[in-house]
């Protein structure tokens, strides 16, 4: 997409994921909601930072996705959501991380319809979670 560029994660981006990442919009979606502090995200970014992307609009981040034991993390800010940039992220990202997969809450329909835009199929379910892989 034009405009947009995926890059590898690095230390001046980690405040940026905190700030998203803790957005109560945003966590609606996500499989754990806590409230992530500056000592927790430099901790845990020492440790996955490699495993993060950031996507830049005009040189301005916007989102990010990554994945821990192949299991994808993505979130994009309120004012960019719907735009298109959640597809961007995966569709680049999965030519770097191909074996990842996408785990989800049952009543998240927007990760549904954003993997499934990305040619993810449904795998498996539980009591908790829905599976999607691309194929």
């Amino acid at each position: 997409m034009d405009g947009y560029e995926l890059i590898q994660n690095e230390p001046k981006y980690w405040e940026f994921i905190r700030l998203v990442r803790n957005d109560p919009e945003i966590q609606k979606g996500f499989v754990e909601v806590v409230q992530i502090t500056e000592e927790q995200q430099k901790n845990y970014m020492e440790k996955y930072n490699d495993n993060y992307f950031i996507c830049l609009k005009d040189g301005e981040p916007v989102g990010y996705i990554g994945e821990i034991e192949n299991d994808i993390r993505v979130a994009v800010i309120v004012k960019e959501q719907r735009k298109g940039v959640g597809r961007f992220m995966v569709r680049e990202f999965m030519k770097l991380r191909p074996d990842s997969y996408a785990k989800m809450k049952h009543d998240n329909i927007a990760s549904k319809r954003l993997f499934e835009s990305c040619d993810f199929n449904f795998v498996d379910e539980n009591d908790k979670f829905k599976y999607y892989k691309k194929q």
